[in-house]
């Protein structure tokens, strides 16, 4: 097995890593050579170097990065994500992932990673010019090929779904200390597939979050449908819905406050949301909605079934053992395909 470099925003370390992936005896290409990863950074859910902290990999080491489990290309040159319940994951999330996180810095490192030249910002944003761009776009085409099949509460919105982009909002604890109404970090679009292990089609559906305080009992995913139904609904979604390894289409456009959502499949028509993004989608939001936020899209797979219980919402007690190949024989993980995926046009 090779030794890669493996650059993070705080550290060197030299990792364990599959610069190929092997299949059958035949070395493919990492992803970067087939997609432009020059403004991701990859989170898998691994501590190879076991300092206690999920796996990032990012800069000049993504032009050679590739994992045989969680992030590889399959023999027809697409990106596979694959991620388990039970893993090592983010410091503020219960929830494992294979995930990629836009770096609009590429590999100047001399831009912190909270920086606004990292990050985009509406046209509402007092300071605009000073981020990396107003907007932007991010387009994926994919196909889920497997979802969590257990969960002791899948009566919980979150069991048996994966969550295949989104746009994430910065923390800033300055802002939030400030009680400026923004800087919580939360999201005003998850794109969601989730499928029930009983039924034979799954849905598609998007998910807006107040922009709220975490302690605001209003701060709430609304849910919007695509394909099939949204995650109050557990119904058997029917022809209306999206099979596993059936592709589908999502383009996130911003521009200026907008945020314009298109979705598109073979069997199904296109669907269509326009959402000013300065302004609360509800009554219950924040009036200014994400108005003087900072933002970055995220691609990849985002492992909803989290075995953690308590929580009402976000504790649908999914299984794992946290040994990826145990739980993949079990069926306690996901994984999607990308054929596609464009970041601001690239």
């Amino acid at each position: 097995m090779k030794q890669i470099l493996v650059l993070t925003s705080s550290l060197l370390l030299s990792a364990p890593a599959l610069a190929n992936v092997a299949n059958n005896g035949v070395d493919y290409p990492v992803p970067a050579d087939k997609f432009d990863m020059r403004n991701w950074k990859i989170t898998i859910p691994s501590d190879i170097n076991e300092d206690g902290r999920v796996d990032e990999i990012e800069g000049v080491a993504m032009m050679s990065y590739s994992h045989s489990d969680f992030f590889h290309l399959d023999k027809d040159g697409n990106i596979v994500f694959e991620v388990h319940n039970k893993a090592i994951t983010t410091k503020n999330s219960k929830n494992a992932r294979s995930e990629l996180r836009q770096m609009a810095r590429g590999a100047d490192f001399s831009i912190d990673t909270h920086d606004n030249k990292n990050n985009w910002a509406l046209s509402s944003h007092p300071d605009a010019d000073s981020f990396s761009s107003v907007g932007g776009t991010l387009e994926a085409t994919l196909k889920v090929n497997h979802v969590s099949l257990h969960a002791k509460f899948p009566e919980k919105y979150p069991a048996h779904s994966v969550v295949v982009g989104q746009i994430h909002a910065e923390k800033d604890n300055a802002q939030i200390k400030a009680k400026t109404g923004f800087g919580h970090g939360n999201e005003p679009i998850k794109i969601f597939y989730k499928k029930f292990p009983g039924h034979k089609m799954g849905s598609v559906f998007w998910n807006y979050e107040r922009n709220l305080e975490t302690n605001d009992p209003n701060r709430a995913d609304i849910a919007y449908p695509v394909w099939g139904y949204t995650w109050e609904n557990s119904e058997e979604p029917g022809d209306s819905g999206i099979a596993l390894g059936e592709e589908f289409s999502y383009k996130i456009d911003v521009q200026g406050t907008m945020m314009y959502l298109t979705f598109e499949t073979e069997r199904h028509d296109a669907v269509k949301y326009e959402i000013d993004l300065s302004k609360g989608i509800d009554s219950k939001d924040s009036p200014q909605g994400y108005e003087k936020d900072a933002f970055y899209f995220k691609a990849g797979a985002y492992g909803q079934c989290s075995v953690q219980e308590s929580h009402p919402v976000w504790g649908p007690g999914c299984e794992g053992t946290g040994d990826f190949s145990i739980d993949k024989k079990n069926g306690d993980y996901n994984s999607v395909t990308f054929s596609a995926l464009k970041l601001n046009g690239h």
